[in-house]
């Protein structure tokens, strides 16, 4: 895979976007000590449904590094592990957002933004199922203990946080103007054709 300067650094301006938004939402949205409201996410979605897997998975990686972090050696539930674990987690919603657009062809379909929204939805399943194995696996193997009980908050709270996202990314993708300024910082031009 190569990558022009101009998608790096549109990959880079995600990520500390995303980073951004985590510093903001897990700010304001303390829940519990360990789970705080992220949205962080955001911008992950937007570097998969206009860049596609690739941009999504990297996206993911460089947007998981603050949560990987504040979840990872600050929190009483983490491990210094989770500073690869958690970008890794974050890189397959990523992964998925961006495979299921170009599937979907989301950036050429006339009624874009009702695909949007399952597809939000859809696309955190894979990284669900990993939390899921973190919590149960992962965690355990690096801490010698579990947080099955940190788990029953971090999944509800996840899944609102999708749905929001779901519904924000539906609004953005149906906004023409929106569309042409993403496509124009991805590709360097302004390609109507595929807005």
């Amino acid at each position: 895979m190569r990558l022009s300067s101009k998608t790096i650094t549109f990959i880079s301006l995600m990520g500390a976007l995303g980073n951004i938004l985590f510093i903001i939402s897990n700010y304001i949205g303390n829940i519990i000590p360990g789970v705080s409201v992220d949205l962080s996410h955001i911008p992950t979605f937007i570097a998969s449904l206009y860049g596609g897997p690739s941009i999504g998975f990297l996206t993911g990686l460089l947007v998981g590094v603050l949560p990987g972090i504040q979840y990872g050696p600050l929190s009483p539930y983490g491990s210094w592990a989770t500073l690869i674990l958690l970008p890794l987690g974050k890189s397959l919603t990523g992964l998925t957002a961006g495979f299921l657009a170009e599937v979907l062809k989301v950036n050429r379909k006339k009624y874009r933004s009702l695909i949007i929204f399952p597809l939000v939805l859809a696309s955190y399943v894979p990284e669900c199922i990993y939390t899921i194995l973190y919590f149960i696996i992962l965690l355990p193997f690096f801490t010698g203990s579990g947080s099955l009980g940190i788990l029953a908050y971090v999944l509800p709270k996840a899944w609102v946080e999708i749905i929001f996202m779901g519904i924000f990314m539906a609004a953005l993708k149906g906004n023409d103007g929106f569309n042409i300024f993403i496509l124009s910082l991805i590709s360097g031009r302004q390609d109507k054709k595929t807005v």
